[in-house]
């Protein structure tokens, strides 16, 4: 066998094992109808809105931070599992505010039973997303939730369910929405300023990036058995044997993994590197989906549409790898109007960032240029488009928006508003659900090999009983999905 189908036949085999390990119930159809405002909440004497935090690891710190900056707001409690950074929440948020008031918490259960908080920031591992989300929204917390939306489509669902059956005000983390580069190229498009719509590409990051820093301590003991990539770390080898140490005293790692498999602890598959492990993450699709097909989204008015049809190619390390996710993709999209997207990461024919391609010309955003050198501001936040006109100013011309997008400048801003006026946000629960459901589906192709049928109505993949056991995954005892 030569390499190219030794290659072939590895992926052939990574997804059927995968399929063999990813037994999960089947997933109900949802109809979502148009978000709906919320019920007027009282407001505290102070003209505060009290939050807690739960969740301090690559997303959490950032958002807090942003939300204390609002006068109007105000963070009193924290809750994450490993103690040292429960530690160092508490510190940055005593510190900002100079005092002591921070209440800390282990169990994010306990803090959603607090009275005195108004809503909540998510910021968790995907495998955690749909608990926690389910059990704020009703306990009646307002929620600040990051993207993907959950880890799979049936928990999209369940949150979906939640927010609008407890009359939750949701802003995903979707932050690009409230970049004004962003804005502006989506309303191009919505205005038909480029013409029919016929082609989208979206160009997400591909590989594992070492965000946690953790992978070269690893390496360094591999090096006598010459690995260089934590993917061809296997069980049942003395690398592996070498990777699985004992969790620290300060890591609740019984609680960390939840409702995901039981696996052995391994420093460089927790703490932000987690995302590289199908047990708890998803991968790049999955960790960028909720920026640029959303933004993709954006610009097309399909907000609260999707694909019909999808399919995907990609290279997977061995699905019982350190890290197992998908490397490299591409993922070719049909949706209404004869519209096609590529979605794809490690290919150089599609820039990173969103761009669509109609008739009449072409717009792309990114959050910054491939060169900043030398350019303006407006240059340097990634925007590009067939006419020079365009590109002049922060905004679109007044005489040319023919549709006027919902506009924020703050996205943390934008959340505090409408939990006082229990108007939308600008990124609603029902908006990420239909964002991260391409990415789903791509995986979904990915891993079975061929192509997906799906019912955007119905929210099913249709005649293909196997795939469809991917739309939910199994709970570890004693968790249980709502």
């Amino acid at each position: 066998m030569n390499k190219q189908a030794s290659v072939r036949a590895a992926g052939i085999f990574n997804r059927r094992q995968f399929l063999k390990t990813a037994g999960a119930a089947m997933v109900l159809p949802l109809i979502l109808p148009g978000c709906a405002t919320g019920p007027a909440r009282r407001v505290r004497p102070s003209n505060r809105i009290n939050v807690g935090v739960i969740g301090w690891g690559m997303q959490g710190p950032a958002n807090t931070k942003n939300l204390m900056f609002l006068e109007d707001c105000q963070v009193v409690a924290a809750c994450d599992l490993d103690k040292t950074h429960l530690q160092d929440a508490v510190k940055t948020i005593n510190g900002y505010y100079k005092n002591k008031d921070c209440h800390t918490y282990h169990d994010y259960r306990e803090l959603l039973a607090s009275d005195d908080i108004d809503a909540v920031m998510i910021a968790v591992p995907d495998h955690w997303h749909e608990l926690i989300a389910t059990e704020a929204a009703r306990r009646k917390k307002d929620i600040y939730g990051e993207k993907p939306l959950a880890k799979t489509i049936a928990e999209q669902q369940a949150i979906v369910r939640a927010v609008r059956k407890n009359n939750i005000i949701w802003q995903t983390g979707s932050w690009q929405r409230s970049l004004p580069h962003f804005h502006k190229a989506a309303e191009i498009v919505r205005s038909g300023l480029i013409g029919k719509i016929t082609r989208v590409e979206v160009g997400l990051p591909s590989g594992h990036n070492d965000f946690a820093k953790t992978a070269p301590e690893l390496l360094a003991r591999l090096k006598a058995l010459k690995i260089d990539n934590l993917a061809n770390v296997l069980p049942g080898t003395p690398a592996w044997d070498i990777a699985v140490t004992p969790p620290p005293a300060e890591l609740d790692y019984e609680m960390w993994i939840g409702p995901s498999k039981m696996e052995p602890y391994i420093k460089q598959r927790v703490y932000k590197n987690w995302r590289w492990n199908y047990n708890t993450g998803g991968g790049q699709l999955l960790d960028w989906v909720g920026h640029h097909v959303d933004i993709a989204h954006w610009g097309l008015g399909f907000d609260n549409s999707g694909p019909s049809e999808i399919e995907g190619h990609g290279e997977f390390p061995a699905p019982n790898a350190l890290w197992n996710t998908c490397t490299k993709y591409r993922v070719e999209l049909k949706y209404p109007q004869d519209v096609t997207m590529i979605l794809a990461g490690g290919h150089n024919d599609i820039k990173t960032g969103t761009k669509w391609i109609g008739t009449d010309g072409w717009v792309w955003v990114n959050r910054s240029s491939e060169s900043n050198d030398k350019k303006s501001k407006e240059e340097r936040a990634g925007f590009d488009c067939s006419n020079p006109d365009w590109k002049k100013g922060k905004h679109l011309a007044e005489e040319l928006r023919k549709v006027k997008l919902y506009e924020s400048s703050n996205h943390q801003r934008n959340f505090i508003d409408c939990v006082k006026s229990r108007k939308p946000t600008i990124a609603p629960v029902e908006t990420a659900h239909h964002s991260a459901i391409p990415g789903h589906l791509g995986l979904i192709s990915l891993l079975t090999g061929r192509k997906i049928r799906w019912d955007n109505a119905t929210e099913t993949i249709l005649g293909d009983p196997e795939a469809s056991k991917l739309l939910a995954r199994e709970y570890r005892a004693p968790w249980k999905p709502s």
